[in-house]
């Protein structure tokens, strides 16, 4: 297994350091969650760091593995400084489109987590290696990346018009929005 890149093993230990710090002072927490507009405790830093805060160690745990999974291979294929691009797009987005979402509904509620990035990262993945074979944990059938990501995104969209299970699904879709997004405009910028 090759090591892992500067700026996913940065991210990772980021991640776990926030949440083994936050686990000790919890009172600080609500300062770094994204908070809804109208709920009055948004501010402006929360776009970032609401990506470093998970809510449990399962919620740790995937995010990270697809992290590994997903963008050890997208830095090595496009370099860091790419790379921490498409992960802030993703984070950005994410946090855009779950504040609009919010706003909609209502909601008051914080949302926590690096699964808007890990989407941007998973889309990213199946536009660059479309055909390549993944084997996700659920369920355990091995399929081209391009139908996995298809899948996934479908899921999340019927998901969040359809589930109040308190997980982010529209931010999920809004790390892969940003993430396509940035990938067209490089690609598009090449053609020029």
């Amino acid at each position: 297994m090759p090591p892992l890149p500067p700026v996913t093993k940065a991210f990772l230990l980021i991640c776990v350091g926030v949440f083994c710090f936050f686990q000790l002072f919890p009172g600080l927490e609500p300062w770094f969650e994204l908070w809804p507009l109208q709920s009055g405790a948004f501010l402006p830093w929360q776009l970032l760091s609401y990506a470093f805060l998970h809510g449990s160690f399962t919620h740790l745990l995937f995010n990270m593995l697809g992290l590994w999974m997903f963008g050890s291979e997208l830095e090595r294929v496009w370099g860091p400084r790419r790379y921490l691009h498409i992960l802030i797009a993703s984070t950005l987005s994410a946090a855009l489109v779950q504040l609009a979402f919010t706003w909609v509904i209502g909601a008051r509620s914080p949302t926590v987590g690096a699964s808007g990035a890990i989407f941007g990262l998973l889309l990213s993945f199946g536009m660059l290696f479309p055909n390549r074979i993944i084997v996700p944990l659920i369920p355990p059938i091995p399929m081209k990346a391009k139908y996995f990501v298809a899948i996934f995104g479908g899921l999340e969209l019927i998901l969040g018009f359809n589930s109040a299970s308190g997980v982010a699904h529209f931010a999920h879709l809004g790390g892969m929005l940003g993430a396509w997004l940035l990938i067209r405009h490089w690609r598009s910028s090449r053609r020029r």
